[in-house]
């Protein structure tokens, strides 16, 4: 195991290892024991009691955080005609409106964080899934990145705003970023009781037994801290 450093070490030495936090005393501690020189990205590890291997059991969404991630988002959207006039109007940093942009992509271009597309796109985005697939960077109906052309706006308000999609891995995990570091305390709180209140409405009829089995909560070079399943079901978004 690689050698910790001391500011992780220092931080480490705070938490109660064998603790499950309330949710709004385990982002306090996330925030005081951040080791990183940089504004870090706040995460949230969920143990679901789900089978991934089974299509009923599938947990995917998106959720549009109240107070937005601290990022700035790009967006690329493939669209022509209207779709394109709106994108540009609406703030989209690259339009995918011709060939020399698709054969740049092809080539192996990914400078931008989100793909939004129109119905009659999707035939040439599927000629670029072999880059944009691996990325997660593919348009999706499901993710409500597939929009029709006077939907654009809309979308793209919502994925500059703080749009994060959420997907269980092969084991059984999401990994969800909730903000920064710098955020006060109930932005934070708010942001993660969005994200919680997203994942309880997808739980698959399939899945048996406890839903969400174990919670922690990080900063990008931070440790992690158990937060109270239970509790953190309850989280309510407050004004």
């Amino acid at each position: 195991m690689a050698k910790r450093g001391k500011n992780y070490r220092a931080a480490l030495e705070k938490i109660d290892r064998e603790r499950a936090y309330p949710p709004a005393e385990a982002i306090s501690l996330a925030k005081e024991t951040n080791a990183a020189k940089f504004d870090a990205t706040v995460e949230v590890h969920i143990r679901l009691g789900v089978d991934p291997r089974h299509a009923d059991q599938q947990v995917r969404d998106v959720v549009v955080l109240p107070h937005g991630l601290g990022k700035t988002v790009r967006v690329l959207v493939f669209a022509q005609g209207d779709g394109a006039r709106l994108a540009r109007e609406a703030g989209a940093d690259y339009i995918a409106d011709d060939d020399e942009m698709v054969q740049k992509i092809q080539g192996g271009w990914v400078d931008f964080d989100v793909a939004v597309a129109t119905p009659d796109m999707m035939s040439t985005v599927g000629r670029l899934g072999r880059v944009l697939g691996p990325r997660g960077l593919m348009p999706n109906p499901k993710t409500g990145t597939v929009v029709p052309a006077e939907d654009i706006p809309r979308a793209l308000e919502e994925v500059k705003a703080g749009r994060v999609e959420f997907r269980v891995d092969k084991t059984a995990n999401l990994h969800v970023p909730i903000g920064k570091a710098s955020f006060e305390e109930k932005a934070l709180y708010n942001n993660m009781a969005a994200l919680i209140q997203a994942v309880r409405r997808n739980r698959p009829a399939a899945s048996k037994g406890t839903y969400m089995r174990k919670i922690v909560l990080s900063t990008t070079m931070g440790p992690g801290i158990k937060v109270d399943a239970v509790q953190a079901q309850t989280m309510e978004i407050s004004d």
